[in-house]
């Protein structure tokens, strides 16, 4: 799988050399809250600025916030290379999808652990990744919601059945135990906080992420 650090539990005062901690992460995953979707507030497109200048992963953003179409344009311009906004957030998937994918980056889609899944359906040939969230969104260091392992293997079949191209993503408690339910259930990536964050060896954490088995 793909390890995707969130690096909401770094610490910002030396934002670049946390960021240089994780170098060797193919991707980068960026939690933009807003106050309003989800109860806490984090950075914003500013951010991504700062760190596109010390790195040059691939940039994986995650806007937690509503409607997300008015803003996400600012994200494609500080450096995101994947937008993933919330099925829950916007009243139109299809026009912002469409929207999206016409600013010339990928896009993404994610649900709540209360969404049901099939809810995605018609939308999965136009996509290039779904964000299962396996925790409540809105703040690290939760417990891993089992029944997200259901959803994985729903898109997987779905995806399998008819040679959708989208990869899977799961966000929230993900550890070495987690990551290797995630993976026999057909994920693809994963994003990882406080649990690689927490750690001094950090690179190496996230070659056994993607290794795991």
């Amino acid at each position: 799988m793909i390890c995707s650090p969130s690096f909401l539990s770094c610490d910002f005062n030396k934002l670049e050399s946390e960021i240089i901690s994780i170098n060797e992460a193919k991707w980068l995953h960026f939690d933009v809250m807003d106050g309003v979707f989800v109860s806490n507030t984090t950075y914003d497109n500013e951010t991504l600025r700062r760190v596109k200048k010390v790195s040059n992963q691939f940039f994986d953003c995650h806007l937690m916030i509503n409607n997300p179409e008015k803003y996400y344009l600012d994200y494609v311009k500080a450096g995101a290379d994947l937008i993933t906004f919330h099925y829950e957030a916007t009243e139109d998937s299809k026009s912002l999808i469409k929207s999206i994918k016409s600013s010339g980056v990928k896009v993404g889609i994610s649900i709540k652990p209360g969404t049901n899944v099939s809810v995605l359906d018609e939308l999965l040939p136009e996509l290039d990744l779904i964000l299962i969230m396996s925790v409540e969104p809105g703040k690290g260091g939760q417990k891993f919601i089992h029944h997200s392992l259901d959803k994985i293997e729903y898109l997987n079949k779905k995806r399998i059945k008819f040679g959708f191209n989208f990869l899977i993503e799961v966000d929230g408690g993900i550890n070495f135990e987690t990551a290797k339910l995630v993976k026999k259930s057909g994920n693809d990536v994963i994003v990882v906080g406080s649990f690689i964050f927490n750690k001094e060896n950090r690179n190496e954490l996230v070659k056994e992420f993607e290794n795991v088995w």
